[in-house]
């Protein structure tokens, strides 16, 4: 544009040249100002909202605006108000200096968080007057952290308060149950913490995108070459004259342009002419593109919420084509994989297991109940009556699939329009989290409900002969759940009410006579009973009547007859049927009494996390009811109905450091100071007082005690549940008071005082005593194992990076169809690197042996083979799980490399114990190291480094917050909407975005050659055979909006076949439709095209009189006709509004060329197009031309598609194929199609191992702890099989290294399995699953084979410890 402002090289007219691009730009600039717009309006409505500062002229607080706050000054809120600024608390109308904030608007949790009021100003009985505050305040510079804060408070008398997170209000959250607070403004504006959160729109640049920036630099390459011929055809075509032309004309001095320097000015002109090569305006179509496909994403009805009423977020507008071409995705588990809503599923206390079957029972009825609401609700509309409700416990569920969602058919019937109340749950239970029915309704175990009723009468004294120590761990445990916990409590008539004043309840009428004659027959009853060895076990066999179960019971069995009948006495149940009626009957008067005189009002109860919900519902159906909390006092009833309150002296807050949490309380009857402590269970297990006591019985009771309940927690882990251990400790005096001297010295610290503050927690945590665990389900979401099995057998690998346990998190592994369970699992644990690198060449050496890699062959035009790469096909055969610890070793070890190589050749990984640093170092590395497309999902603040730094961040906005949203680049509310997300938005964007954009290349490079073509025949002159204004709106006008409408509405695969043929998304993974190679054959065939539509009319008007203009007007119609005949080749999907706008492109550009050519009489002298279109629209020539000419130039592409459709069909191919065929022959081709595809690609079979490997890295043999049927060998096998226990590499514990893999154990027969036992069956070590029992498998096999046939199977595992 600016070289035509030289008139030595001008081509065009001035004007004429900027009008493209002002009319690229224009378009551009009114997008921006309406974005613009509309956030001046959202930034003007903020900063002018109202809120009350004190003002010292008029000593009073007076109205302004929140842009007029500024740092210092003094703030005071109202109930429900916003709060403007970063604002230290100083004052609060609730006499306990405490302030309740709704934090929704920056992390999207709905509990209410507690803010205190600095320490020197909780005390006030008066207004906080601002004329008296003469503090100084220090703190920290302006940053993002939202969940720390450091200053301190200097008083007049020099005096130091520590300021942290607890004292601050942030800006946006909302002020609840406080009538009043006033505080002192800390950062104002663009310094507080919620706007530094805020970086703006986050710009991603797609792969498509990147990729077309290398292919523009070589269009501009391709520009240069042809301005260099035409610059050096210019010298030669002036160098052949022996005179100067008549139309060179000389400069005023007579001289004439050296040729060498009229080549240069050539060059010049030459790059005005074919500048339009360079496609400008395709960034603005791509953005109006995407707009377009979020606009459909967003509308998907089967990707919007019912029951959360949310609809997908697309958050980045840029990357919605890298949706097509994920190859690996890395999960949370928590929230993501799983509902988040914690079920309180079963317990141990004082080493007894409690089953809680009844509660299981209760689960299965809701889950039923549920699927039967749901589908009445999706197939009738209608709510079920209640009369219909009590009969979900005996109806069988439903069988009937629900009807499908599909968008175009309901896009037709009912349309995208949303009603709010939509799915919306009732209101009073909308505004508590984690307080589903499905979480609150604990039904108690009988037998642990009958222990819990014995303990809490004890605790009064009333029973002196039950048992001291059990009494007090069950009591204890059920007031740890209940205290030991941040959970505020609310009235179910005003949810937003805290109860802080315990209500009064009647007395009680049952005497304390009464009670004594209750306990008379309990103690009679007590000395009947009689307690065996296999009634403990028996209790122990229901806990756990899960599935393939007999062999973990074997174990929990002979764990249990060890121990002596006195010393689980206290928890056994009474065999004697008449006592056992006699007890429970007595116990139920009592009960009965105090539940008739019970609370007068329910209780809701708001907590930070779905876990601690989850724990004071189980006190509550146990009787320990959380009545109401204060800062200073929390009130919990008893299950006989008396109210206990007890003095929080200190609460010490889960942090990731120390994995726990704690609270230090005065017991109101014993007057004892105990620490209540609750956290992990690898965690607690360490801290536990291991001294002796020089009790011999007592001290073994307690290593009986945390054996059993580590049997218990394995077995949790086992069966996928969430475990937390249960502790206490009692302080005498002394030791409390120099402990609190140190944390008050922590508190007070201005350097270092996180680190002093978890130091002194951990230097109180110690030597507890334990009381029990818990074991809680995070259940799977729906369609959580089908989403997983469709991404994989879309090519995409998912791996799981996770904090959980690593037992839990392989079992959930095993639930969602992540690994399967004919697949080897490879389980890598240690902390040495030496040995972590052993571990990965051994892993990696025995994978290489069994894994086969066949390259994909890419296809010329689907054809012919190339020598391209492509991505590794994944390996179906085996799975890693690796742990925080080896991924610190790996990370700091230089150990990348190889643990890559190791897990690019798994199908699945799980990183467990993983810190969400490892997360993001982990997505990083793949991203990086192997340059593949990456997406990351999670709902968590701990997953938002993983998300950004992901190529594409995903975030659920479930229950915990939403932090992970707000970082994300899409959101959506369940896993399985992943599903179609991928594998057909993905699909449809990538495709039709790769389309369009090799397109625009082809229609660019086609048009521009025109012109080239023609310098031949005019020396190179830079003259053209177009009229300017039809070529500039050939590309603006007549051919720009059938593009767009391809980009946005094409579909290549209807959606139902692609989620019916996943590997269909392979397509877009390969990058098969735009890559270097397509590029290329692209520019091939418009080169070939724009050399027919020039020279075909170029030899039907040779040897003619026929002017510049009348020659170049058929040549710029046949290469309309050809161009859009060519993208109507490439359309697979034809609408209405398609066939409009192609058919109005041609109009259009015909009745523009008939109104301009009249009309124009001297718009270029000395040549003009007057009367050209129409005296050509009168010779049969020009229909000639329009007719053969395109036909001729799409010949070989038209042959193309149809050989490839005939010959090398690729899969995209067969499945359009397949859609025109009728339904059921659909379904038939289907079937048929992936039967065969899984038998082409099915799993490569293992190669038996030689018996030199096998001796050498099977020198111990161990049980993997976590997966099902894992037995142990019996010494008289694996003394058969020559493994020797006194080999050196057997010496080293488990800590330093660990390495387990999976193998498939045909199973034995029924008949031997039932006649042998649990513990009688074998586990062999399996080389290979077609090695025949007479074959030479090894040492290790040759002797297991024999004993088993081919059936049905079950995990077996052997580990090989280093």
């Amino acid at each position: 544009m600016v070289l035509n402002w030289f008139p030595l090289v001008e081509v065009f007219h001035k004007e004429i040249t900027m009008l493209p691009l002002v009319i690229v730009l224009l378009a551009s600039m009114i997008k921006d100002a309406i974005e613009d717009y509309r956030k001046y309006q959202y930034d003007k409505t903020i900063n002018f909202t109202k809120t009350r500062v004190y003002d010292k002229e008029e000593h009073a607080y007076v109205e302004k605006c929140w842009k007029d706050v500024r740092v210092g000054d003094f703030v005071q809120l109202q109930c429900n108000e916003i709060v403007p600024a970063d604002i230290l608390l100083l004052y609060s109308s609730d006499q306990n200096g405490i302030c309740h904030l709704e934090t929704a608007n920056l992390d999207g949790e709905t509990n209410l968080k507690q803010r205190r009021v600095v320490t020197g100003f909780s005390s006030q009985d008066t207004v906080f007057e601002p004329e008296f505050f003469q503090n100084t305040i220090i703190c920290e510079m302006p940053n993002n952290d939202l969940n720390k804060f450091k200053g301190d408070m200097e008083q007049p008398d020099h005096e130091q308060v520590g300021l942290n997170i607890e004292n601050l209000l942030l800006r946006g959250c909302t002020i609840r149950n406080t009538e009043a607070a006033a505080g002192i403004v800390i950062y104002a504006g663009h310094e507080t913490k919620a706007m530094l959160n805020n970086s703006g729109p986050r710009y991603k640049r797609s792969r498509i995108e990147q990729r077309m920036n290398r292919d523009i630099f070589l269009c501009v390459g391709l520009l240069f070459v042809m301005c260099l011929v035409g610059a050096v055809g210019h010298g030669i075509w002036t160098g052949k004259f022996w005179e100067h032309p008549p139309y060179d004309v000389p400069d005023w001095n007579g001289n004439f342009v050296a040729p060498v320097l009229a080549g240069f000015y050539m060059f010049l002109t030459m790059i005005i002419l074919l500048q339009i090569l360079i496609p400008i305006s395709l960034y603005v179509s791509i953005e109006l593109v995407k707009l377009g496909q979020v606009f459909l994403i967003h509308n998907d009805i089967d990707l919007y919420d019912e029951e959360a009423d949310l609809p997908i977020q697309c958050r980045a507008l840029t990357i919605t084509e890298d949706l097509g071409q994920i190859q690996y995705i890395f999960s949370d588990k928590t929230g993501t994989l799983t509902e988040n809503k914690m079920v309180f599923r079963r317990c141990t206390v004082d080493g007894l297991e409690f089953s809680h079957q009844e509660n299981d029972r209760r689960l299965k009825t809701q889950k039923a109940l549920d699927l039967d609401r749901e589908d009445f609700t999706k197939l009738q509309h209608f709510t079920l009556p209640p009369m219909n409700l009590g009969r979900a416990a005996t109806v069988k569920p439903s069988t009937m699939r629900p009807l499908r969602r599909c968008q175009s058919d309901r896009a037709r019937t009912q349309g995208h329009t949303r009603s709010r109340s939509v799915g919306r749950r009732d209101s009073s239970q909308s505004q508590v989290a984690f307080s589903s029915p499905i979480e609150k309704d604990v039904t108690p175990d009988s037998r642990l409900l009958r222990q819990v009723r014995e303990a809490a009468l004890q605790t009064e004294s009333f029973s002196p002969f039950i048992h001291m120590k059990t009494s007090t761990s069950f009591t204890d445990f059920f007031l740890a759940l209940a205290i030991c916990n941040s959970v505020l409590v609310s009235t179910a008539t005003a949810p937003r009410q805290r109860v802080t004043i315990p209500p009064p309840i009647k007395p009680s009428g049952i005497t304390l006579e009464k009670i004594h004659q209750i306990f008379q027959r309990l103690k009679l009853a007590s000395l009947s009973q009689s307690f065996s060895s296999s009634q403990s076990s028996s209790q122990l066999g229901a806990s756990f009547s899960a599935k393939n179960t007999e062999e973990p019971l074997a174990v929990l069995e002979s764990c249990d007859n060890e121990n002596d009948s006195s010393a689980s006495s206290g928890g056994q149940e009474l065999q004697d049927k008449g006592s056992t009626e006699i007890g429970t009957a007595s116990l139920d008067e009592v009960f009965r009494s105090a539940t008739n005189t019970s609370l007068p009002t329910d209780f809701c109860y708001e907590a930070e996390s779905p876990d601690e919900a989850a724990l004071v519902y189980a006190a509550q159906a146990y009787g320990f009811i959380l009545v109401s909390r204060t800062p200073e006092q929390v009130t919990v009833q008893l299950p006989q109905g008396t109210l206990l309150t007890f003095d929080i002296l200190y609460t010490l807050g889960f942090d990731s450091v120390r994995r726990r949490m704690s609270v230090v309380v005065r017991h109101p009857l014993t007057k004892e100071i105990v620490v209540y402590t609750k956290g992990a269970d690898s965690i607690i297990m360490d801290l536990l007082d291991n001294s002796t006591k020089g009790n011999i019985s007592s001290d073994k009771r307690l290593k009986r005690i945390k054996e059993r309940t580590q049997k218990h927690l394995d077995y949790y882990a086992h069966d996928g549940l969430r475990t937390l251990c249960i502790a206490k400790k009692v302080l005498n005096e002394d030791d409390f008071q120099k402990w609190a001297n140190f944390r008050r010295e922590a508190e007070a610290a201005i350097e270092n005082r996180d680190e002093l503050l978890i130091e002194t927690a951990q230097h109180l945590e110690t030597k507890l005593t334990l009381l029990g665990a818990t074991g809680i389900e995070d259940r799977l979401q729906d369609g959580v194992p089908d989403t997983i099995v469709s991404l994989r057998e879309a090519g995409i690998k998912v791996w799981v990076l996770t904090g959980d346990k690593q037992e839990t998190a392989v079992n959930i592994a095993y639930s969602c169809k992540l690994l399967n369970q004919r697949d080897t699992v490879f389980t890598i644990n240690t902390e040495n690197k030496e040995t972590c690198e052993s571990l990965l060449n051994l892993t990696l050496e025995e994978v290489k042996k069994n894994y086969e890699y066949d390259k994909p062959q890419r296809k010329l035009f689907g054809i012919i083979p190339t020598s391209f790469s492509a991505p590794e096909a994944p390996s179906p055969e085996f799975g890693l799980v690796i742990d925080g610890r080896t991924l610190d070793v790996i990370f700091q070890g230089g150990l990348e490399e190889k643990f890559l190589a190791l897990a690019r050749r798994c199908r699945s990984v799980l990183c467990c114990r993983s810190t969400p640093l490892q997360k993001s170092m982990v997505v990083k590395l793949v991203r990086r190291q192997l340059k593949a497309m990456t997406l990351s999902i999670g709902d968590g603040a701990n997953d938002v480094s993983m998300i950004q730094a992901a190529n594409v961040g995903i975030g659920i906005s479930g229950q915990e917050g939403m932090q992970a949203v707000m970082a994300s680049d899409f959101a959506i509310s369940r896993f399985k909407h992943l599903k179609k997300l991928l594998l057909v938005h993905g699909h449809w964007c990538y495709a039709r975005l790769a389309k369009m954009v090799i397109y625009f290349f082809y229609k660019n490079v086609c048009y521009v050659n025109l012109l080239f073509w023609y310098q031949f025949f005019c020396g190179f002159s830079g003259s053209t055979m177009i009229d300017y204004w039809q070529m500039i709106f050939f590309n603006l006008f007549f051919t720009s909006v059938p593009p767009l409408l391809f980009g946005a509405l094409d579909r290549d695969v209807s959606a139902e076949t692609l989620l019916r043929l996943p590997e269909l998304y392979k397509n877009g993974q390969n990058s098969e439709i735009y890559n270097l190679s397509t590029f290329i054959i692209t520019m091939l065939d418009a080169f070939y095209q724009s050399l027919v539509c020039f020279f075909v009319p170029y030899l039907m008007y040779k040897d003619s009189d026929i002017d510049v203009f009348s020659f170049g007007n058929p040549i710029n119609t046949i290469s309309l006709l050809t161009i859009l005949l060519h993208q109507a080749l490439e359309m697979k999907t034809w609408t209405v509004l398609q066939l409009v706008v192609m058919i109005c492109s041609v109009a259009f550009y015909l009745i523009f060329s008939i109104i301009y050519n009249a009309a124009c009489l001297l718009c270029s002298p000395p040549t003009n197009p007057y009367w050209i279109m129409e005296r050509q629209l009168k010779d049969p020539i020009f229909y000639l031309l329009c007719l053969i000419t395109p036909v001729i130039a799409l010949l070989p592409r038209f042959f193309i598609f149809a050989l490839r459709g005939t010959l090398g069909a690729s899969l995209v191919l067969k499945a359009q194929q397949i859609e025109k065929l009728p339904k059921e022959q659909q379904d038939l081709e289907i079937q048929k199609l992936r039967s065969r595809k899984e038998a082409t690609s099915g799993a490569p079979v293992a190669s038996p191992a030689s018996n030199d490997d096998l001796d050498q890295s099977s020198s111990h043999l161990c049980v993997s702890p976590f997966l099902p049927s894992a037995a142990a060998l019996p010494p008289r096998d694996t003394e058969n099989q020559g493994v020797s226990a006194s080999n050196p590499l057997g010496r080293r514990t488990h800590d330093e290294g660990c390495y387990f893999f999976n193998r498939w154990a045909e199973e034995e027969s029924a008949a031997t399995d039932s006649s042998a036992g649990p513990s009688s069956g074998h586990q062999p070590l399996v080389a290979s699953r077609e090695t025949a029992p007479g074959q030479d498998g090894g040492k290790l096999t040759k002797d297991y084979l024999k004993n088993f046939h081919y059936g049905s199977h079950r995990r077996s595992v052997s580990s090989v410890t280093l």
